[in-house]
């Protein structure tokens, strides 16, 4: 039996990233989402979610062509560095920035949309401004649909896999993962080494969502104490 650690290292480390680098961004753009009134609303709420209904090797194929040296991220990459995009880390994570994106987006617009207007107007009445409002009075109250977003995030880049194949390709110690690992393992009949990394996975992934579970019921209490 086989456990490829340095797999599951590399997984962990790109779900590390993409959740770092991915939750910045998604609380901007969910508390824009939740507040606007533009007519391009829900265009973009579509956009945001289109990741969830397009199959993985659709979303992996037009990511790999945008970021080979046809595409334009993919040229402009090559002549500021030098190297391709396609089949590296730097555009495997590119790539989950991009299909984790509504698992980041939609909790924290939820949050947000659950915050009344009148609390932030009252807070810009006692003469708070937007940044002050969001720090002090919308964060704390959206943090938890913030923190599911991102729990969400880093258990989903973990056991993505047909995207992950389709841009980063199988290169050990760059875009081996440990899901592209366990597909290996189960090609190669051993399934022993494909259990234990399975084993692994849903593992991580039960301990997941059990903790926004027990999360939110702690919220809930909390609120209602």
């Amino acid at each position: 039996m086989t456990i490829e650690w340095q797999a599951f290292s590399l997984s962990l480390k790109l779900a590390g990233a993409t959740t770092m680098v991915l939750l910045p961004l998604a609380v901007v753009l969910a508390r824009y989402l939740a507040w606007t009134r533009s007519v391009l609303k829900g265009g973009m709420e579509a956009l945001v979610a289109l990741p969830l209904v397009l199959p993985p090797t659709v979303l992996g194929y037009y990511l790999l062509v945008s970021f080979g040296p046809q595409g334009m991220p993919g040229s402009i990459y090559a002549d500021v560095f030098g190297e391709t995009l396609a089949f590296s880390f730097t555009g495997l994570l590119l790539a989950s920035l991009v299909f984790n994106l509504p698992f980041a987006v939609q909790p924290a617009q939820r949050a947000f949309e659950s915050i009344a207007c009148e609390v932030r107007e009252s807070a810009w009445c006692c003469g708070l401004n937007a940044w002050q409002t969001f720090w002090k009075i919308e964060l704390p109250q959206a943090w938890m649909g913030v923190l599911s977003g991102a729990i969400l995030t880093f258990a989903h880049t973990l056991g993505e896999f047909g995207v992950v194949l389709m841009v980063g390709g199988n290169i050990p110690g760059e875009t081996r993962t440990i899901s592209i690992a366990i597909f290996d393992r189960v090609t190669a009949f051993d399934d022993r080494s494909a259990a234990a990394m399975s084993a692994i996975l849903l593992a991580f992934s039960a301990a997941a969502i059990a903790s926004i579970y027990v999360l939110a019921h702690h919220r809930r209490n909390h609120e209602f104490q």
